[in-house]
């Protein structure tokens, strides 16, 4: 029995070892996980703890200054300015919509505007929701007076743009705006946020990337409900600056390009062929992005909207025409090249051809006569270029067309190129389920039917003759510079466009028929400016089944220099206006001031000439 007792007594001895040994293991695992969890783990999780806990308050770049190519007086700045916010939480939930009717009285918007801005459950929100941009120091002022009056209702600085020049230059620069939901959502995830400032069109919307800059941040320790509870943990990120953008554009050849053209609905061109560079594009009319920052926006935006001669809309890139005979250029270019027929075979005009049972009639009803192609191209002769066209075949009148750019974009650095319309029997037929005709050709070989070109087109068109067969990328960024040192962070280059295999002969030859339109064809009695001597066509397009005419004249001065010292100049007057064979009289004007180095009033006073007259019927 004893031996039993003691056989007994030592196995639960064992157990109760075991089991000591097991509750310690158990025990001693649990400390080491409570250990991992408050020491090792312990910063981690206080990390994660304080985002949870945390809210982020954007705080915005100073948008960067954009300056034209001489870079010593900005085109567009930032002043001083204002954003009204409103803490829904802060204010007693019966009076929200008391005090949201006395502030939009005071910033002169309406209610519906500051309730569209206020997301769902806004009423338990302590983040400041922001309710106007643009808002001035004297309003901040008058709110600030009666801050009693307006619980919840806050403010922070948010510079205003501001475009010290205003005029045709706004298709250029373009104009910001607060970012839309629809943005948002395309734009989130490259940094813009609900309140973020956005480019809306020209440059301002192309290179937004480099003038935004990159907003702060401003951390804070919150609890659920928004509220402040550890201002020790505020952490602030500093805003980075966009930077400064510096253009091509020169603001004085801008600013007589502007004048030349006047009130008229047109456009105008001013390129350097041997870079791409744009020294001036004028589109009229314009609008005056300032009043977008006043009470006024969105009366204004809406009456800009709704205006038929579509203001926002910038001509020299956005619209296309029927070249006319400006077109005749690529024509006579494909006919030395291609010697359809000898340059001194002349060609009898009569005023008209036929073909077919349809009549062709020449500007000229009583015909030009005898011509060969420099006369042709002098006199625009369109029995000449009909003649000759028709031999030559559309599918060759394509091919130079497509050698020139046309049907192509430009690339040029602006929002929303228009490619223009180059024309082919199987567009026609997919088009119009109807084939090619004659008439086609003919109309195509004048630069009327449905071919249809840009302004800057053309301007391309014209660089590829003096580049001997190269078209560079037009542009109109030409530096980014450091907002604070000014220092070059990027310099744009000359980059090829287009490259096309003509020969050297035929461009001199067509340069020097160019000429001849301004010593003795239709150009001779308007292109009258002794500061230069300048090449170029007229042109005239017909516009429908009225008595209405598109005004187009293409030309380069100097004639006799290299492409560095060269500049085409491109002037388009829609048959919108009263005819005044405007386009010839605007690029005169503009060639006297650009050489004699002359704003508008100065190179009017040199030209006395008859820019005022205005002949009846249509030239070419």
């Amino acid at each position: 029995m004893a031996g039993v007792s003691n056989n007994i007594f030592t196995d639960s001895k064992r157990r109760l070892n075991i089991i000591g040994l097991l509750s310690g293991l158990v025990f001693a695992i649990y400390l080491l996980y409570l250990f991992n969890l408050q020491i090792i783990l312990g910063y981690e999780y206080k990390t994660k703890a304080r985002q949870v806990a945390s809210r982020v308050m954007p705080i915005p770049a100073q948008r960067g200054e954009i300056y034209d190519r001489n870079y010593d007086v900005p085109l567009v700045l930032n002043i001083p300015s204002f954003a009204v916010d409103i803490i829904p939480a802060e204010i007693e939930r019966e009076k929200i919509p008391e005090i949201i009717s006395k502030i939009a009285e005071i910033l002169q918007t309406d209610e519906t505007s500051i309730y569209n801005r206020l997301p769902q459950n806004y009423v338990y929100m302590y983040q400041p929701i922001e309710i106007k941009s643009g808002v001035s120091y004297e309003v901040v002022t008058h709110i600030a007076e009666r801050i009693e009056e307006f619980p919840g209702i806050t403010w922070h600085n948010k510079p205003t743009r501001h475009y010290l020049e205003t005029g045709s230059i706004s298709h250029i620069l373009g104009y910001v705006g607060n970012i839309t939901i629809e943005e948002l959502q395309i734009l989130y995830n490259e940094g813009y946020s609900f309140n973020a400032v956005l480019g809306k069109s020209g440059i301002e919307k192309q290179y937004d990337k480099y003038l935004r800059g990159e907003s702060g941040r401003r951390y804070r320790v919150v609890d659920v409900r928004g509220r402040n509870i550890d201002e020790s943990g505020e952490q602030t990120i500093p805003p980075l600056n966009g930077d400064n953008l510096v253009l091509t554009l020169d603001r004085n050849i801008q600013k007589l390009c502007e004048k030349a053209l006047g009130n008229r609905i047109g456009s105008v061109v001013v390129l350097k062929p041997a870079t791409g560079e744009i020294l001036a594009m004028v589109s009229y009319p314009y609008y005056n992005p300032n009043v977008f920052y006043t009470s006024r926006e969105e009366e204004e935006i809406r009456r800009l909207s709704l205006d038929p001669r579509a203001p926002f809309l910038n001509r020299a890139v956005r619209s296309s025409y029927a070249p006319a005979s400006t077109f005749k250029i690529i024509m006579t270019a494909a006919i030395l090249e291609e010697e359809v027929v000898p340059p001194d075979q002349k060609i009898v005009c009569e005023g008209k051809i036929q073909v077919g049972d349809r009549v062709f009639n020449c500007h000229k009803k009583t015909g030009h006569g005898p011509l060969d192609l420099a006369g042709g191209l002098a006199q625009s002769c369109d029995v000449y270029f009909w003649t000759v066209g028709r031999k030559m075949g559309v599918e060759k009148i394509i091919d130079f067309c497509r050698r020139f750019g046309l049907g192509e974009l430009t690339g040029v650095d602006l929002p929303g190129e228009s490619r223009g319309l180059l024309p082919t029997p199987l567009w026609k037929e997919q088009t119009f389920n109807s084939r090619w005709v004659g008439g086609d050709t003919l109309n195509m070989s004048i630069g009327q039917g449905f071919i249809e070109t840009t302004p800057l087109q053309l301007a391309n068109a014209v660089a590829l003759i003096l580049n001997n067969g190269t078209i560079y990328r037009p542009f109109l960024l030409k530096e980014i510079r450091d907002p604070i040192t000014g220092e070059i962070k990027e310099r744009r280059e000359p980059e090829v466009l287009h490259k096309t295999i003509i020969r050297s002969e035929t461009l001199n030859v067509l340069k020097e028929y160019m000429r001849g339109v301004i010593t003795e064809g239709t150009a001779q009695v308007v292109i009258t400016t002794k500061a230069t001597q300048a090449a170029g066509k007229t042109g005239t397009g017909e516009v429908g089944l009225e008595d209405r005419w598109h005004s187009w004249f293409v030309a380069y001065a100097p004639y006799d220099a290299p492409p560095e010292d060269q500049v085409v100049v491109v002037t388009m007057v829609e048959a919108a206006n009263e005819w005044e064979w405007w386009a010839p009289k605007a690029a005169n004007i503009i060639l006297q001031g650009i050489f004699a180095d002359q704003n508008y009033e100065e190179s009017i006073d040199a030209l006395k000439w008859w820019y005022m007259a205005k002949p009846t019927g249509r030239m070419e």
